[in-house]
């Protein structure tokens, strides 16, 4: 679908006591969303690692059999979704490798953006690598580095450029680290008497009965292990800029950051879409399910009957079996089907989270038509997507984005909507609670609307297609 993607979703523990991996799986399972190429987890018993890993969603990967072959207190795991590094096994995560402090293993959500010139000092000191992921570069530094996990880790983060959230396993401890900007969510909770937890997002926690304690700060590690939880700063943080998409699109809607729910978030973008963008229309519908809570608050907001337009069938993207080419010229239709009771003869008012491409919006658009609507105005509870993500986010080349290429107005005619309009940038950044009291957003990363990286490294890397900037 025509939808940004998130990297990847992990996890960590330490729980003396418990089913560890049974957890883990639980934990992944929640998280599935933020990642359904490949699955694994990596467990230490004090002694001995262990790990299991397979291309597939959770509960194809794992079953009791080999969740039996990973016993310990220790455990970290990963859902991934590819952007540097292909889909195939030999990226998918965590890795683990035995050191001389003895093993290591790492999950990472994000993306480095000097990971070649990482990777190309890396093999002129003669160390071999056997991916193309920039987590095996990440794994190399700190296996070949000196002194303590906490010292090697300080050292890594002094060296590693862009986006990163991590678990970390070794033979006595879990770390989480989170970069200085703080592109990429990380949380920490408590599990039971002496157990804790980390996750790409508090939804996890719940899945598992832990309690959230807090997000992870930026440039921050964290160690869990039997004394307990121990934080230090492992780099100096940076100005702030969590992706802003977490609240529009790739976290789960039960999820909380910054102290709110994630789904209040998107309810109050759509109130604030619908104060900036009214439609002369009888119905509001949601592109299900991402677009749904901001469908919710533009129809409060606008005082519009909220309504299914769409039934989605929730199966088809979780099949192995490949549509012919003419079923996928038409693979909107796989995937919805308007409801003609409640569209005929309606003025309709589309409600979605995002435009990327624009290849599915008018589809949809066409759908609703054929369902009896009327007229559909399309509203996007995001501003315009006019550059790519360097962060881990597969956000499209410059080429594919349309609305680098084409106006609101062309890109209206395209998807063949009777209006089509965006929420601006300061709206959005109202309804997340980040404009300062001059009107400056603080705390995120806008670049994919704005052009205005929070690294300047990235400004070069923009004039670039990913293909030239990541070699």
């Amino acid at each position: 679908m025509d939808k940004p993607r998130d990297k990847c979703g992990v996890f960590g523990i330490y729980a003396p006591g418990e089913d560890i991996a049974r957890l883990t799986f639980f934990a992944l399972h929640a998280l599935q969303h933020r990642g359904q190429e490949s699955a694994g987890i990596a467990t230490s018993d004090g002694h001995v690692a262990h790990i299991y890993k397979a291309m597939g969603l959770v509960n194809q990967v794992f079953n009791e059999e080999n969740l039996a072959t990973l016993p310990g207190h220790l455990a970290i795991g990963h859902n991934r979704y590819s952007t540097t590094g292909s889909s195939k096994l030999r990226n998918a995560q965590p890795l683990l490798i035995e050191t001389a402090l003895g093993p290591l293993g790492v999950a990472h959500n994000g993306n480095l953006i000097n990971a070649p010139q990482l990777r190309r000092d890396l093999l002129q000191r003669g160390v071999g690598l056997s991916s193309s992921s920039d987590t095996e570069v990440m794994v190399q530094l700190l296996a070949g580095s000196h002194g303590d996990w906490n010292s090697r880790l300080r050292g890594m983060m002094a060296q590693a450029e862009g986006a990163y959230a991590l678990t970390i396993l070794t033979r006595n401890a879990v770390f989480g680290l989170r970069d200085p900007w703080g592109f990429r969510p990380l949380a920490v909770g408590k599990l039971g008497k002496s157990g804790y937890v980390l996750a790409s997002e508090s939804c996890a926690f719940a899945t598992i009965g832990a309690e959230f304690i807090r997000e992870v700060q930026p440039g921050e590690i964290v160690r869990l292990d039997a004394n307990g939880l121990h934080a230090e700063q492992g780099a100096a943080p940076r100005n702030f800029s969590l992706c802003t998409f977490e609240h529009i699109y790739f976290a789960r809607p039960d999820s909380l950051f910054q102290g709110r729910v994630i789904h209040a978030i998107r309810q109050e973008l759509g109130r604030a879409l619908a104060r900036e963008a009214p439609a002369p229309a009888d119905i509001v519908v949601a592109v299900p399910d991402s677009g749904t809570p901001a469908a919710i608050g533009y129809a409060q907001e606008s005082g519009l009957h909220f309504t299914e337009g769409f039934i989605k069938n929730r199966y088809i993207g979780r099949t192995f079996i490949q549509p012919t080419d003419r079923l996928r010229q038409n693979s909107v239709s796989l995937k919805f089907n308007p409801l003609p009771g409640n569209l005929n003869g309606k003025r309709v008012v589309m409600v979605d989270d995002s435009i990327v491409r624009g290849n599915t919006a008018g589809p949809l658009v066409q759908l609703l038509r054929d369902g009896g609507a009327t007229e559909v105005h399309v509203r996007v509870s995001s501003p315009p997507i006019k550059h790519p993500c360097f962060m881990g986010v597969d956000m499209a080349t410059r080429a594919e984005l349309i609305a680098h290429n084409f106006s609101v107005d062309d890109i209206c005619r395209r998807i063949g909507a009777d209006s089509l309009a965006y929420i601006s940038l300061e709206g959005m950044m109202r309804a997340v609670g980040a404009i300062d009291p001059d009107g400056t957003p603080h705390g995120y990363c806008n670049a994919c609307f704005t052009g205005n990286y929070p690294i300047p490294l990235v400004e070069e890397m923009d004039k670039l297609s990913l293909e030239q900037a990541f070699g």
